[in-house]
């Protein structure tokens, strides 16, 4: 049920109730009121902490307190840069007018302003490590899509021989996304408390490269089920922390951008597996080796792994997590290595110990893991991100991107057109992947999603509608033509936002465990689309397959249409007012506003404007729903 903002009163009890009861109800209703306004309270004065902690102390207060902190842990050669970079700590851009720093110490601070990618080259490196394992990423997911053509028919369980075969197929694709989704994401946090951010990438790329190898050597499905399987340890926790370990080394300028790239090259590491299907296509059989060609395209995602591994360790270790670990000499060594500027490296090291320390005392004693669904601000942040996390699956990319080469052949494509067709898909996914980085700022995250959705489901209903046409070239070239539309439209749409959104929904407080919680919707309906699109293809045939997934699209549109606020460059208050509107108001709004946008935007027409929904946007009415509002979702 949706309980009332606090502003309302509260519905008058039926008239058959006595006089105690109502006075009873009106006390729960009111105890329950003040309860939800406690909780948005907290979670308002928690991110208000979190967003600057240094806030209010005083020029003499922070100089002495870098000292004291530069002593405690075996920093005093550092003194004076200390006694500076507390200053800077609480208020980055006012150094100009802060007292005590020298010119050079300003023309360093005001460069990294105007030259935000003015970087030292280990920043630089660290970045293309970053990007290595993305291109891990995406490799082992796609090489199997050339694969497919091959083990399957030698394996017997061609999916178009039997409906048995193809749940087989899907199984044995959809493997490592199970294997994420129950135990590998979970392994997250331990791995990375006890080797490190470093050590964890390590880690997943030896797994990577190990059952890459592995699944090149099998001699039958459940053999290749098991090392998919395996696979599926190095893809998990990869995920989570290589994107944590850039955003926790960069400089708040390019944080943004930086963390981005994870996404950006993911899609050319997908690009990739398609080039390795394409390489090892016509490679031949040799004595006592059957289907040497698609083993080779499963064991080349192991190249990039490798090469992973072998630079993984000419980085710098995350300074936050050296800090966790009480090596504040470490990470200051590590931030120097990061930052142009010593003043730059105290400055950072200082904050983080200050915002570490922070957290350790707001969340003491608190169960995040409940509260994470039990209050509503988090509540709400939680549906938004699984809302865009299920969609991202839902709308049907990766059916195309494991499944491409086998949908091609079915429109009657020849096997080396397939894998033709699927390398210009991955090719596609990456350029327009490219402009994501601008675009994701500029529109917004809810405006591209809610534009983009009709288009993903115009766009798979031409794809599937084009199987009716006679075999030949034009059915050849509107199935292709479906597809590429498909992928232009999905990459600076559904792509990236999904992770951007929900790095950005969740309060300061509870950020890691709503990123957990989000990042495991997502690898679990992925193993939900691969597992069941070969059966689903049979069942449904191509027409009925693309239908369906086109109209998951015209869902997903109203989903995001009544369920997920705008995030975009919104301050910390400011997102607690936009998750603080009940989710009832936030669809009743939605609903009204949705005919006022078309006759606005689509149509041109000139209409009155409507009130808006957020404090923060000078709504009007009687309701104002500010950072102490309350309400249930």
């Amino acid at each position: 049920m949706s309980a009332r903002p606090s502003i309302e009163k509260p519905d008058s009890p039926v008239s058959s109730v006595h006089d105690d009861e109502k006075h009873a109800r009106g006390e729960k209703h009111d105890s329950d009121a003040k309860q939800d306004v406690q909780h948005v309270d907290d979670i308002t004065n928690m991110n208000v902490k979190l967003a600057n902690p240094l806030a209010g102390i005083s020029h003499e207060q922070l100089m002495s307190d870098g000292e004291a902190f530069a002593h405690q842990y075996g920093l005093g050669e550092f003194v004076e840069d200390f006694r500076k970079g507390a200053l800077l700590a609480q208020d980055p851009l006012a150094f100009e007018t802060i007292p005590g720093l020298s010119e050079a110490d300003r023309v360093k601070l005001r460069r990294e302003l105007t030259h935000r990618w003015d970087q030292p080259k280990t920043l630089y490196y660290l970045v293309i490590l970053c990007s290595m394992a993305a291109c891990v990423q995406g490799m082992d997911e796609s090489v199997i899509n050339g694969a497919n053509l091959f083990y399957a028919p030698q394996f017997n369980i061609d999916p178009a021989t039997s409906g048995r075969n193809q749940w087989i197929l899907g199984l044995v694709n959809s493997a490592p996304y199970l294997c994420c989704a129950v135990l590998s994401c979970w392994l997250t946090e331990p791995l990375n408390s006890y080797f490190g951010r470093r050590g964890t990438i390590f880690i997943c790329a030896l797994i990577s490269f190990l059952s890459c190898i592995w699944q090149g050597v099998t001699n039958s499905w459940p053999h290749l089920f098991v090392a998919r399987l395996v696979l599926g340890l190095g893809i998990g926790p990869k995920s989570s922390t290589v994107p944590v370990y850039a955003a926790e080394c960069s400089p708040p300028a390019i944080r943004g951008g930086l963390v981005m790239m994870w996404q950006m090259w993911t899609a050319f590491g997908i690009m990739l597996g398609y080039v390795a299907d394409l390489a090892f296509f016509r490679v031949p059989d040799k004595p006592h080796i059957t289907g040497l060609n698609w083993r080779l395209m499963l064991a080349s995602a192991g190249v990039p792994a490798l090469l992973l591994m072998a630079q993984v360790y000419f980085c710098p270790e995350s300074p936050r997590w050296l800090m966790l670990k009480g090596r504040y000499d470490k990470a200051f060594q590590s931030l120097n290595r990061l930052r142009h500027h010593r003043i730059q490296a105290a400055r950072d090291l200082y904050y983080i110990h200050v915002l570490l320390q922070t957290e350790a005392e707001l969340t003491r004693g608190r169960n995040r893991y409940i509260e994470l669904f039990t209050v509503p601000r988090n509540r709400r942040a939680a549906l938004g991100s699984g809302i865009v996390m299920f969609m991202q699956q839902f709308c049907g990319v990766n059916v195309i991107a494991y499944y491409s080469s086998t949908i091609f052949r079915q429109a009657n494509f020849t096997e080396i057109q397939a894998l033709l067709a699927s390398w210009g898909f991955g090719a596609l996914n990456f350029v327009m992947a490219l402009p994501a980085v601008y675009t994701i700022d500029i529109f917004g995250r809810r405006n591209l999603l809610l534009v983009t959705f009709p288009l993903m489901a115009v766009f798979l209903l031409v794809t599937g509608f084009a199987f009716y046409i006679p075999e030949g070239h034009a059915r050849i070239g509107v199935v292709a033509l479906g597809i590429y539309l498909f992928d232009c439209v999905y990459s600076p749409g559904e792509g990236p936002v999904p992770f951007t959104y929900s790095a950005e929904a969740f309060p300061l407080y509870i950020r890691d465990i709503g990123m957990s919680f989000a990042t495991s919707v997502c690898w679990f309906f992925n193993f939900i689309v691969a597992i069941t699109f070969p059966r689903l293809l049979g069942a449904f045939t191509p027409q009925g397959a693309f239908g369906w997934y086109a109209g998951w699209n015209v869902i997903g549109f109203f989903l995001i249409l009544l369920f997920v606020p705008e995030t975009k460059a919104l301050s910390l208050e400011e997102l607690d007012q936009v998750f603080n509107v009940p989710t009832h108001t936030h669809a009743a709004y939605q609903i009204k506003a949705l005919p006022y946008n078309i006759k606005k935007h689509i149509f041109r027409m000139k209409v009155p404007p409507m009130a808006p929904l957020y404090a923060h946007e000078g709504a009007i009415g009687e309701k104002r729903y500010a950072p102490g509002g309350t309400g249930h979702a």
